[in-house]
């Protein structure tokens, strides 16, 4: 299957039968939360999230990379942990592509993206959640700047962006914090000074924790930690 604009300019959908591989081999191991399905609008798929809630009417939906799954890796540590320190997690599938897609083959999903982030929003307003924040990595980063820069729901009060490789927060008014690591991928090192200048409120902020790559390996403990604080500085 090859990636782009589709005859008439319509937006890329997502390969919905890898989707489907990716739910059949996650939900069978599943610990920590229980899996839920939510639609967009388009009303042609449904899509896997997993919810951990919690009391402290605080959330964030967490939204992983390209071409993986909601607890995949770091996702996974990040929707966990941070549901240990008192937020409810969704963590939801987002668009992918075929296996051999290039980054640069999705940004026609991005309005995909978008209303799946959105319909996030919807479910957790739903559940009695106003204080939500989202959690990105890498290419979900650039799907969350999509939904950020278009119409965000007033819950959203906050946007923890990991590892984004392009753009910058000059259109935001709400807190942002850019966290990536000193031995990132180099899109993401070249755009850091690009990016904290573009930082607009006193609550944002840029963190780089010392030796981690892109995936945080072996510094998990650092990058839950960094995104639990600003949560509870930006979620009152």
């Amino acid at each position: 299957m090859r990636c782009g604009v589709l005859p008439g300019g319509a937006a890329e959908a997502s390969d919905y039968a890898r989707e489907k591989k990716w739910a059949d081999e996650v939900l069978p191991g599943l610990v920590v939360g229980d899996p839920v399905y939510l639609q967009t609008p388009r009303g042609h798929h449904k899509f896997l999230s997993l919810f951990a809630p919690a009391d402290s009417g605080k959330a964030a939906i967490v939204v992983h990379g390209l071409g993986i799954h909601p607890d995949w890796g770091m996702i996974g540590t990040l929707r966990t942990e941070l549901a240990d320190r008192g937020f409810a997690t969704l963590s939801i599938q987002m668009p992918i592509l075929a296996a051999d897609a290039k980054s640069e083959d999705y940004p026609p999903t991005f309005p995909e993206a978008a209303e799946r982030i959105a319909e996030a929003v919807g479910f957790l307003k739903a559940k009695g959640y106003q204080q939500i924040a989202i959690v990105s990595h890498s290419m979900g980063s650039r799907m969350s700047l999509a939904y950020m820069t278009g119409k965000p729901d007033p819950a959203v009060k906050s946007w923890a962006s990991l590892g984004i490789s392009v753009g910058d927060y000059q259109a935001l008014k709400l807190p942002v914090l850019d966290l990536y690591g000193d031995n990132d991928l180099p899109p993401v090192l070249a755009n850091a000074g690009k990016r904290k200048q573009s930082l607009a409120t006193g609550d944002s902020k840029q963190v780089m924790i010392p030796r981690a790559d892109h995936f945080f390996t072996g510094h998990e403990a650092e990058m839950v930690t960094a995104v639990a604080d600003f949560l509870n500085a930006t979620l009152k």
